[in-house]
């Protein structure tokens, strides 16, 4: 054993056990007395003939610390023991982990043996200063080609992908997850339903896909508390291989199931709904969280986050909190998808702020060029399809009218098709001359 694995050991040692007692229990908070921590440590509460139950600390009023459980409660009764286990909580991190289903605490799901870590890292670590972040310059390619092509993502760069539910964002992410030009993909699975679990592993991810994957998954029945820590585990996991050199993929569904697990821990401590039921805290945690992903001077972590648009209003607060932190937005259209369109991508309400530092101008220009004619098509869409637009009253639109079907075929992609980022843009070039020769 290594001298800083076994410091790391001694770090993690309470030199004094701090005892306390169940005081009250009401809904899913847990008030103990006698019992002096921080917010964020880790406790256990002894249960008379049952399992401990592992606690949170999550805040304290007057006297009292409040805890919010990891377990189920049933059996806890006032004057319970609750003993403190660690003032910082971490989660184990290494290679083992690489290709194994676990949950936020790092038990595997998946049958096989407990994987053995090379460290234990903290949960909650501090973001890369601002200055010492490097430059992105450097695209990431994705396996999907309008991605790559329309807006591509640079290594380090934090992507959201917006859609209402049922539109078709997991199997989006397991197209990136086995298309990836990473090293690593991190894979947080938050608030699931169970069913769709196993199918995501074997369906959307693959075998192929799960090899060089970590997926850390908390169902929808799990505690709010665990839900909450499960993208925070991810995240810390991607840090370390970052940290060994990597570029990492990380992707994380869903930001909006978090905060709703994160309002129900903030509500339940007595905060005050502040934005549409939203407590202050969800807000607060949400940079924490993203910010970590970035660039070093090692490696870099590339988050791809979704983001479940409720009633698919764009502007609801945790899509707007969302959009305004990250680096850019893939938009995923119901109506592309009823009419059988996928990836149901929509190129005109989808941008990615650093297309111009990580890709060359020609596809740039490309890229814009297609735009242009797919809004000139939207804005003559009613006309054309009632048969009131006259062909030559406009050239642009002439030209899209002409050029839909060889942009729609480009657009559209099999879940199995496999693409590279030089494919992508060698595609997108092609059709930007097809429409230079329509022009003349």
């Amino acid at each position: 054993m290594s001298l800083a694995r076994c410091a790391e050991i001694l770090a993690d040692l309470e030199p004094v056990r701090i005892r306390g007692r169940v005081r009250q229990a009401i809904g899913l908070v847990v008030q103990a007395e006698g019992l002096a921590l921080p917010v964020g440590a880790a406790c256990e509460i002894r249960v008379s003939g049952g399992a401990p139950v592992p606690c949170e600390v999550v805040g304290f009023r007057d006297d009292v610390t409040l805890l919010m459980p990891l377990g189920e409660l049933q059996g806890v009764r006032r004057g319970d023991e609750v003993l403190c286990r660690s003032h910082v909580q971490r989660v184990p991190v290494g290679r083992a982990l690489l290709g194994r289903v676990i949950d936020s605490q790092g038990a595997p799901l998946d049958g096989g043996p407990p994987p053995v870590p090379e460290r234990l890292t903290p949960l909650h670590a501090r973001p890369p200063h601002p200055l010492e972040r490097e430059r992105i310059r450097e695209p990431l390619g994705t396996g999907v080609r309008a991605m790559d092509a329309l807006f591509p993502c640079g290594k380090g760069q934090r992507m959201g992908l917006f859609a209402g539910s049922g539109v078709g964002k997991s199997t989006l992410l397991g197209m990136c997850a086995r298309g990836t030009a990473a090293d690593v993909a991190v894979i947080a699975l938050v608030g699931e339903r169970g069913r769709e679990v196993r199918e995501f592993v074997e369906k959307d991810l693959g075998p192929e896909g799960l090899k060089k994957s970590v997926v850390v998954v908390e169902t929808s029945d799990r505690p709010a508390l665990l839900r909450v820590r499960a993208p925070f585990t991810a995240t810390a996991v991607a840090e370390h291989f970052r940290d060994e050199g990597m570029d990492v993929l990380l992707l994380l569904d869903s930001i909006t199931r978090m905060a709703n697990a994160q309002r129900e821990v903030g509500l339940s401590a007595g905060e005050p709904p502040a934005t549409k039921g939203y407590p202050p805290s969800v807000f607060a945690q949400m940079p924490r969280l993203l910010e970590r992903a970035g660039r070093s001077g090692k490696g870099s972590i590339t988050g791809f986050y979704t983001v479940l648009v409720e009633g698919d209003d764009v502007n609801e607060p945790i899509a707007d909190a969302a959009r305004s932190i990250l680096d850019g937005h893939v938009w995923l259209s119901r109506d592309l998808a009823h009419r059988g369109h996928y990836p149901a991508i929509d190129p005109l309400q989808s941008v990615s702020r650093l297309m111009n530092d990580v890709s060359p101008a020609e596809q740039v220009d490309a890229a814009l060029r297609l735009r242009a004619l797919l809004a000139a098509y939207r804005d003559a869409e009613d006309l054309i399809n009632v048969g009131a637009y006259v062909k030559g009253s406009n050239p642009e639109i002439d030209l899209a009218v002409q050029s839909r079907g060889a942009i729609q075929k480009f657009l559209r992609q099999g879940t199995a098709e496999r693409t590279t980022l030089e494919a992508s843009r060698k595609a997108l070039l092609d059709l930007a001359r097809s429409f230079a020769g329509k022009e003349r």
